[in-house]
């Protein structure tokens, strides 16, 4: 009956009493509740002999203390042990069980036990400890993970000696993390353990970047339905790994449901409630979870916990020595206990019975702190008694400060909030040579190292699902290829995207996870397929392309053009024409031009240090010299026929006036273009922000104001020409001069004009190339338009060459 006193199923007297809580039957069977009707009793069945061997732990460890002559000598202690059944009903009844004693009624200090070990699973400590914590008992539970446990304002005298989930769950999804797995499932114990440790890992998966498909829950005493739509989850789900946080009770029936819908190639990852659970890892279910990987708390040795087990000769073989009941064999005395392979005797896996072990050790701890042996100084003999006022709050507060070292060389504290060192060890379950499955330690977690060495992996080859070694891929889109970032889909997790390229000038080299391409340095560019940075394609005017080439050719050609009417001159130097050309200037004129066709070629190559500074200074100069000498000619012309002196006087006081104009205009130039380089030199410039995908190597002009003033200045003398030679266009000769410099003044300023704003909006390369047609079209005009006639008379008409010719008025002009 519901109201019936809960007795305990093992008990032992002693001085200390030590109770303890653990899930023997797995299986629960509830009747529905009326107001009007006496309940049904509560039953439990399907004996868990995983449990029961945690059961058989605590008792002998309190063997082992009893038999000590160091810890807690003089003192028994006994244990009363009850079934919490893996549910809260029964775990409450348990709790009020172990708060009275055997014959119902309360001790001397509200409660029959100085302590609790248990219980194994998380809200069923809860249970307990709500109702224990009233009287200040102190619970310590090996199997009850849920992180909400450490909270010491609500539980303040829970202790534990498993880790909590707290950190299992970030162990795991780091695990996930570590495999590349960005898509998976999850499903979980519809309770304390699952709900909080599920909730925790997808917090934690979430910061990894990982995304969960579905999230479902099931209960072990919830609808068959349930359980049955949950594995249709997980069947229609694309995701390949399940990350199963359940507790034994509710992976037993989730795998019943999965073997019953032939659900397979699942790659199994499992909280330390199941992965190390020997009866799920026999043949009904090996060949759905081989290959599953999980945390576990770290295997340990118990010496002599086996031959305690031994003892228990008919729960190992399911016989009776009493009159057999339907179902059960007689004991027949001959059977082999070496022999026996069950959760019971196997004690190659001693991870959650070791927890068991240090609970109750921490528990004789802690009392032994309590107690007062003999006399002070007697090292012969002596007895402990317990100190005056010792209650169950002592016991916690001492609980709270043990701190002790196993045979085994384990050390066992409790931190402030009541938990111990967090170690995990990595399991995959593998088969051996014999084809049973076992499990595999290939890595560890421990929380107490920095954060990029808490998770390690160990080289053992792991096994896969379906016995694969092949590592299975679970993500909800695949990973771009080198050259292409993630995009993510509307409405879809961040897992789920597409792949979209990167612009130019960004990288992606790696088949990664990358939401952004990397930007290449700046003189740096990204290659055809986006994967890797090279170097930007440097851009300047060579002389191998075509146009520097034809600039070249150009250059040379007018260079050499100017040469040839230089030597034409030259051979009719004595003539009348050339000396009425003034021969001086007109020799100063063509070696000018001369320089300003060459000057073109230093804008033309890579620039440098020294090609930056000769470009506009060189082309500055001799233009200067160029326009000088035109303008003395020019000069020269007008004054000549104004003149209201003799003739013959003219030209003997015009040559000083001539040569001293030409340097005293060139030589202002100079001054500006030694000014312009002592100050602000121009240098060498990459410009990397016009075009992206190259590098314009340029000359920079140092100062834009002193390249200005040269320009302005040429300008100056070529207007000051142009109006002087316009004056005089209309004097009666036969050969006016001035009308030729007047019409090359036009070419000259036409050109310059049209630079202006072609040299401003010219992108790279071509800002040099309309500076150099600049000069080599003026520099043509003023040839072609100066020399071309004189040119032509002198070699096509030579009877023109003739003074009589040359002078259309009765002025005489002597040019000697």
């Amino acid at each position: 009956m519901y109201g019936s006193p809960e007795v305990s199923l093992l008990s032992k007297e002693g001085d200390f009493i030590i109770g303890g809580a653990f899930s023997i039957y797995s299986q629960t069977s509830v009747s529905s509740l009326s107001a009007f009707e006496t309940p049904e009793p509560f039953k439990c069945s399907r004996i868990n002999l995983r449990e029961f061997r945690f059961v058989q732990t605590m008792m002998f460890a309190i063997e082992e203390i009893n038999n000590s002559s160091e810890l807690l000598p003089d003192v028994s202690v006994g244990y009363r042990i009850f079934d919490s059944c893996g549910s809260t009903l029964p775990s409450t009844r348990a709790a009020m069980g172990l708060m009275n004693g055997e014959e119902n009624t309360w001790s001397k200090n509200c409660s029959s036990v100085h302590a609790v070990i248990g219980a194994s699973e998380s809200s069923s400590t809860i249970a307990m400890q709500q109702i224990s914590g009233v009287f200040q008992i102190p619970m310590i539970s090996h199997f009850a993970t849920c992180a909400c446990l450490s909270n010491r304002k609500e539980y303040p005298f829970f202790f534990r000696t498993i880790p909590s989930d707290y950190y299992q769950s970030r162990a795991l999804a780091k695990l996930v993390k570590h495999f590349g797995w960005t898509w998976v499932g999850a499903v979980r114990s519809d309770n304390d353990y699952g709900n909080n440790g599920m909730a925790t890992f997808i917090e934690a998966a979430n910061q990894e970047g990982i995304c969960v498909e579905y999230s479902e829950a099931i209960s072990r005493t919830g609808s068959r339905e349930n359980v049955e739509r949950v594995v249709r989850v997980i069947r229609r789900g694309t995701a390949s790994v399940l990350v199963a946080f359940l507790a034994q009770g509710e992976m037993d029936v989730l795998l019943d449901e999965v073997l019953t819908q032939n659900l397979t190639g699942l790659q199994w990852v499992g909280s330390e409630s199941w992965i190390t659970a020997n009866y799920l890892a026999k043949k009904r279910y090996a060949g759905i979870l081989t290959g599953s990987l999980g945390f576990a708390i770290r295997k340990a040795k118990i010496s002599g916990l086996l031959d305690f087990l031994l003892k228990f000769w008919e729960t190992t073989f399911g016989c009776s020595f009493g009159s057999s009941t339907p179902g059960t064999k007689s004991c027949s005395g001959f059977e082999r206990l070496q022999d026996a392979n069950n959760a019971f005797t196997d004690v190659s896996e001693l991870r959650i019975s070791n927890c068991v072990y240090k609970a109750v050790y921490a528990v004789a701890h802690a009392l032994h702190s309590l107690l007062k042996c003999g006399p002070s100084g007697d090292s012969v003999s002596h007895s402990c008694i317990l100190k005056d006022n010792s209650e169950q709050r002592q016991v916690a507060e001492q609980l709270q400060k043990v701190n002790f070292t196993l045979q085994s060389g384990e050390q066992v504290y409790f931190d402030d909030n009541g938990d111990p060192a967090a170690t995990y060890e990595l399991v995959n379950w593998q088969r051996n040579h014999a084809g049973d499955v076992v499990f595999m330690t290939v890595g560890k977690y421990d929380a107490s190292q920095p954060n990029w060495n808490q998770f390690t992996m160990n080289k053992v080859k792991i096994t896969w699902a379906a016995e694969s070694w092949e590592k299975p891929l679970s993500v909800c889109s695949e990973n771009c290829l080198p050259g292409f970032r993630q995009a993510i889909m509307k409405g879809k997790p961040i897992c789920c995207f597409s792949c979209v390229p990167c612009a130019g000038g960004e990288i992606s080299n790696t088949n990664s996870e990358q939401q952004n391409c990397s930007q290449c340095p700046s003189e740096y560019w990204s290659n055809v397929n986006h994967s890797k940075c090279v170097p930007k394609v440097i851009e300047f005017l060579s002389y191998g392309e075509t146009m520097g080439a034809l600039l070249t050719a150009f250059s040379l050609c007018g260079a050499s053009l100017t040469l040839v009417v230089l030597c034409v001159f030259f051979r009719f130097r004595h003539t009348p024409l050339v000396k009425a050309s003034n021969s001086e200037l007109s020799f100063l004129l063509l070696f000018s031009l001369t320089l300003c066709f060459l000057c073109s070629l230093a804008f033309i190559g890579q620039p440098t240090a020294w090609s930056c500074m000769l470009r506009h200074t060189a082309c500055g100069v001799a233009f200067a010299l160029c326009i000088s000498c035109i303008l003395a000619k020019t000069i020269t012309v007008v004054m000549a026929f104004k003149a209201k002196r003799p003739a013959n006087m003219f030209p003997q006081c015009s040559a000083p006036l001539q040569r001293t104009s030409v340097i005293g205009c060139t030589l202002i130039q100079v001054f500006i273009c030694v000014i312009w380089l002592a100050f602000a030199p121009p240098f060498p410039h990459k410009n990397i922000v016009y075009a992206n995908e190259k590098i314009i190597l340029q000359c920079f002009l140092g100062s834009p104001l002193a390249f200005w003033v040269v320009m302005a200045y040429i300008g100056f003398l070529a207007l000051l020409c142009f109006i002087l030679a316009f004056l005089g266009r209309k004097l009666p000769d036969n050969f006016n001069e001035a009308k030729f410099i007047t019409f090359s003044m036009l070419i000259f300023s036409a050109v310059w004009l049209t630079f202006i704003p072609a040299y401003v909006s010219s992108p790279g390369k071509f800002t040099v190339a309309v500076e150099i047609f600049a000069i080599l079209a003026s520099s043509f005009g003023l040839l072609f338009c100066i020399f071309a006639p004189k040119c032509y008379i002198l070699l096509l008409k030579p009877e023109r060459n003739t003074k009589k010719h040359l002078m259309g008025r009765n002025h005489y002009l002597l040019i000697k």
